[in-house]
């Protein structure tokens, strides 16, 4: 059987990037929406040779932000315990290749395995439920057994295309029986569903890198800080980069089209929990917004308070010579 080995970091570029594509079969159906918001460009293809397997990959990168590698074995018994070593081995060493130390060692990448079936007898449905045990271990990576009720709910997310065509979808990995060979499409929207992830939890390390530098800044040590234009006005532009970075990954979701793709990246948000993610960058946003706010109204006040000290010193100024000036025409006061 073959698997198909999905990894995801990021990795911006700020040069300027060659025309963006298309991606290629992802509507198994007539295409009339495709997701033409994001920006897709082919890095490169190659063949490795790990652990004695040939593996052949594909980079490409998303939106200047984000690489992901398709990479392609073939195992001859993927369900085998022998096998899960090999398996784990060539995973990290793929790893290890692609993705740059400081992602590695920071955990900022996403992984995904699928086994792509092409034959399975009698029926899809029949033979998921007969190697449901062998499957679940796959998905999860795990040589225990798992008890029924979580290979129940590893098994349950499946969308069928047709009687003999399924997909399950898993948040460790997948499974697509396609008799012949079509999974491209699929593939190509748990790449979408990978990266979508990746991309929340970029924007979540961003919003927790701002909080902690304006706790650093304003809250920290034995002197708090006062707020400079200059600060704030760093804070707040950080801040809306962050915001339109996450309305960029927003319309990213609102183009996938026809019944099947659009029923299958349901269910790839769904065990993903691309929505509950959303929603924390959400929260976290709002509650950075307040923050600034705060900022920006603490800074207006020390402002003005400066100005009413300043204005106070002028007006001290001036009493004082005023003074000056009336003891000097009483005569008071005699100038040598």
């Amino acid at each position: 059987m073959e698997i198909c080995y999905l990894l995801a970091f990021p990795d911006s570029y700020k040069g300027s990037a060659p025309a963006p594509e298309q991606f290629k079969g992802l509507i198994k159906d007539a295409p009339y929406f495709q997701p033409t918001d994001i920006d897709l460009v082919t890095l490169g293809e190659e063949t490795i040779l790990i652990e004695g397997y040939a593996v052949s990959t594909t980079r490409q990168r998303f939106d200047d932000r984000v690489q992901v590698v398709e990479c392609h074995f073939e195992l001859k018994d993927p369900f085998a315990h022998s096998v899960l070593s090999d398996r784990i081995k060539i995973q990290k060493a793929l790893q290890t290749h692609y993705i740059p130390e400081s992602f590695r060692s920071g955990g900022l990448f996403e992984d995904y395995s699928i086994l792509l079936v092409q034959h399975a007898k009698p029926t899809p449905n029949k033979w998921l439920d007969k190697n449901s045990v062998a499957i679940a271990t796959f998905i999860r990576s795990q040589r225990e057994t798992l008890d029924k009720a979580e290979i129940e709910e590893i098994l349950i997310s499946r969308t069928h295309y047709s009687a003999n065509e399924v997909t399950i979808v898993d948040w460790e990995g997948a499974v697509i029986i396609a008799p012949n060979g079509d999974y491209q499409s699929d593939i190509a929207l748990l790449k979408i569903g990978n990266y979508q992830l990746l991309r929340y939890r970029m924007l979540d390390q961003s919003i927790e890198i701002m909080l902690d530098k304006i706790n650093e800044s304003f809250f920290q040590g034995r002197r708090r800080f006062r707020a400079t234009r200059g600060m704030v006005r760093q804070i707040a532009e950080h801040r809306l980069e962050v915001m339109l970075d996450f309305e960029r990954a927003e319309q990213n979701l609102l183009l996938i089209g026809d019944w099947y793709t659009a029923k299958l990246y349901e269910t790839i948000q769904t065990e993903l929990y691309l929505k509950d993610w959303k929603a924390n960058v959400s929260g976290k946003l709002d509650n950075l917004q307040n923050i600034v706010q705060t900022i920006k109204d603490n800074f207006s006040m020390s402002w003005e308070n400066l100005l009413d000290q300043l204005q106070m010193y002028i007006w001290l100024i001036l009493l004082i010579g005023y003074i000056y000036l009336y003891f000097l025409d009483a005569g008071w006061i005699t100038i040598p």
